[in-house]
């Protein structure tokens, strides 16, 4: 169930060979993340250095990690590959597929009947394949990995965009499509562009009500939801050494929020004792024998500015918390200036929700802190102006707080407790009234407060704080409530000011659990049957994609322009999709249909060029690939932002569409579209955007000399009969052209030729 030390033994003991070798061919001091990457080359040891941002190259990760909604196709995939068995560990959770309604019980009880079939199907593929699975109920995937297998200077790879949790155990942990999946474990390495380094110092010392989730909020603020595309962000400094393993693992978690490939810290007493509390002194041991190789050398931190491409300081004493949103996590308001800011933007003041929890915000800690605001609620006789939810981390959290009176506190106010998964942080949340679609707002620990994503709602104005900032504001029902200075009136009117809250870092009994909830795999799954119904509208077995034709793709219509933010949730939504991420044809059928059309402002409305009318994205891109007539998308910055989930993906090469032509991606969408054998293309010159007209049909004139490094020629012939030739750029190396030519990465694989 847990660690394989003689596993990770071997990677220190190949970490103290490479990074020595890495330290003499660069020739200067590296960074962690240096280290981390060189010790993890695909070939056996560094015979030259990489280009920042630009060089392709092969890693040999140690891990993967798979959450349900995202496994079901990862799994189908993997399939197809023709092995026996997973090449590297690797575990499947399932967490994603638990609607929060009336509480955990109940609710999990329902999930295991909603959803017996796809949980089923997890079940046998992970035991035939030698895969952990981890039961409903079992945990949030991120804080499962964070208490059972993450350790310091370990790469691992997941099919959800938060894997970059593990970075508070300091991994390099980077969340991918299904399809990246798919190759670890069958074996070959995985490839990732050579990242950028940002370097995060941190001065001075979390107090008072500030958190670590507030250093992860101003960092957002500062970057942006795209100030760290390409780059992986390291945290260091007395700042990053005086605060918790959970704590850091929540700042990397919402790395993702920034575009991150992902974020870490070097290794540190924090570590040790999260470590040992979870029962793993022996990762201890080995991480102590190599512990210079589990931090950036020395010189790094003193001279920062030399060694990273973008260097930011913050200084903890001089910190503010801060409340980020709404509709977005990077639009930060220190809580001091809430009530100017919410009063110009005309937000609804009044906080309807306060939910604690998800993959950032579920460890001890973080409950623990959240319950001694609740505490001194009750005993001063507080009665809290919001409904109030959480949802515990693991089974582990659920039990240990349970043993220590926790929930019992929570449960004074009335707080629901909902089932240890992710629930309303990704949509699944059963919210009453939400379908009224009525304007207001929710606070909540999560890491994303996209329009609708919570509740469904639209309207619904969704900020991200600390869990104790939840607490407090959930409490006293007003966003404009500023704990640090303000009062609230008791059932006697007396005015009362809440003290900083307080916590332990971790159980001073030590954690405990019953049933964790962890199934290990068959030793020998060949007898294993694996069965998907044909008639099943939850799973379908997949076909291989066609192969390139090998000319020039002609004849193509624009689907849609997509206007302004176009996350994974406009592509393929969550919520009540989620039922059908194991069955293509059924989930694509939510295709862009919250994009946003340029041309009538309107989402899930575009022209079919062939009626003339007005339709559903997916209704049209099916009358499209019924007719035999390839399409395009077109989108703006930053596209495909958010989740891994290659839903995204393969839906839109599922219902013919060949190309994605965009102002800028977001790193993971973009592999997506790759491996799945799309084409993922960037405008040479941005404002050709808006020379994209309605009725456009596109011709590719020199796509039969795809090559690296050389722009693509598409004709955009318009219906007045003129014309523009739009120059687009790409990232394709010779490997991924291959992806293009054979239909898709994975048909490589099972070809036996990648």
């Amino acid at each position: 169930m847990a660690f394989d030390i003689k596993m990770i033994e071997k990677v220190y003991e190949n970490m103290a060979v490479r990074v020595d070798k890495a330290r003499e061919l660069v020739g200067r001091p590296l960074t962690l993340t240096e280290k981390i990457l060189y010790s993890h080359l695909w070939e056996e040891k560094p015979t030259t250095t990489f280009k920042r941002g630009t060089d392709y190259v092969d890693f040999a990760p140690d891990r993967v990690a798979c959450q349900d909604a995202t496994a079901q196709m990862a799994l189908l995939q993997f399939m197809h590959a023709g092995k026996k068995t997973v090449a590297v560990p690797t575990t499947v959770h399932c967490d994603h597929l638990i609607q929060a309604k009336i509480g955990a019980a109940t609710d999990l009880a329902f999930a295991n009947t909603q959803s017996k079939e796809v949980f089923d199907f997890l079940s046998s593929v992970s035991n035939k394949y030698g895969i952990g699975f981890w039961k409903p109920g079992s945990g949030i995937i991120h804080q499962i990995v964070l208490e059972n297998y993450a350790f310091p200077g370990g790469m691992m790879i997941g099919t959800d965009s938060h894997t970059v949790n593990a970075g508070g155990l300091g991994m390099l942990a980077i969340g991918v499509g299904g399809a990246d999946a798919v190759d670890v474990m069958s074996g070959m390495s995985w490839e990732l562009k050579f990242p950028k380094l940002i370097g995060v110092k941190l001065t001075g010392k979390l107090n008072g009500w500030l958190s670590a989730k507030d250093v992860i909020l101003k960092v957002a603020d500062i970057l942006t939801v795209k100030g760290g595309t390409g780059a992986v962000v390291e945290y260091f400094g007395e700042g990053a050494t005086s605060m918790s393993c959970t704590g850091k693992g929540t700042i990397c978690n919402m790395g993702a929020e920034i575009g991150a490939t992902t974020s870490t810290f070097g290794y540190d007493d924090s570590m040790r004792r999260y470590l040992a509390a979870t029962g793993r002194q022996d990762v201890v041991d080995a991480a102590d024998k190599v512990a210079d190789y589990l931090t950036g050398d020395a010189e790094v931190y003193a001279n920062p500015e030399l060694y990273f491409d973008q260097l930011i300081e913050i200084n903890l004493s001089e910190l503010e918390p801060h409340i980020n949103g709404p509709f977005t996590p990077d639009r930060g308001t220190p809580v001091s200036k809430m009530k100017e800011v919410a009063a110009l933007n005309e937000w609804p003041l009044k906080v309807e929700w306060g939910l604690i929890g998800s993959c950032t915000n579920s460890s001890y800690e973080d409950m623990s802190r959240a319950a001694s605001i609740v505490e001194q609620a009750v005993a001063h006789g507080i009665t809290p102006k919001a409904e109030f939810g959480i949802n515990p981390g693991s089974e582990q959290i659920r039990y240990t707080i349970e043993r220590d009176g926790i929930i019992a506190t929570f449960e004074k106010m009335g707080t629901k407790v909902f089932t240890n998964a992710c629930g309303p942080c990704i949509g699944q949340w059963d919210r009453a009234g939400a379908d009224k679609g009525e304007k207001n707002t929710i606070v909540h620990s999560f890491n994303r407060n996209f329009s609708k994503r919570a509740d469904g709602n639209p309207n619904t104005h969704a900020f991200v704080t600390s869990p104790e900032m939840v607490a407090a504001l959930a409490i006293s029902g007003r966003l404009d409530f500023n704990p640090l200075t303000d009062t609230l009136l008791n059932d006697k009117g007396e005015a009362v000011k809440l003290n900083p809250p307080v916590g332990d870092e971790l159980p001073t009994k030590g954690f405990a659990v019953e049933d964790a909830g962890f199934q290990a795999p068959a030793e020998d799954g060949s007898s294993v049957e694996v069965v998907v119904s044909e008639t099943s509208d939850r799973l379908q077995l997949l076909a291989p994609f066609a192969a390139w034709e090998g000319k020039n793709i002609a004849g193509a219509k624009l689907l849609i322009k997509a206007f302004g933010k176009c996350t994974t949730d406009h592509i393929s939504m969550a919520g009540p999709w989620l039922r059908f991420r194991g069955h293509l044809d059924n989930i694509s059928n939510n295709m862009l249909i919250g994009a946003e059309n340029a041309f009538n402002g309107k989402a899930n409305s575009v022209k079919n060029q062939l009626t003339r009318d007005y339709a559903e994205v997916p209704a049209v891109a099916r009358a499209y690939k019924s007719a035999g007539i390839p399409s395009i998308v077109v989108g703006d910055h930053n596209y495909g932002e958010g989740s891994s989930r290659e839903h995204a993906a393969m839906e839109p090469r599922f219902l013919g569409v060949v190309a994605v032509l965009v102002k800028s991606f977001a790193r993971i969408h973009e592999t997506n579209l790759k491996k799945q054998g799309m084409l993922g293309l960037t405008f040479a010159n941005e404002s050709d955007y808006d020379k994209i007209q309605e009725d456009d049909t596109i011709n590719f004139l020199d796509l039969t000399e795809f090559a690296p490094d050389k722009p693509l020629t598409l004709e955009f012939v318009h219906a007045d009969g003129t014309k523009d030739i739009i120059l687009a750029n790409h990232t394709y190396n010779s490997s991924q052209i291959g992806w293009f030519v054979a239909g898709s990465a994975l048909n490589l694989i099972a070809a036996g030729k990648a």
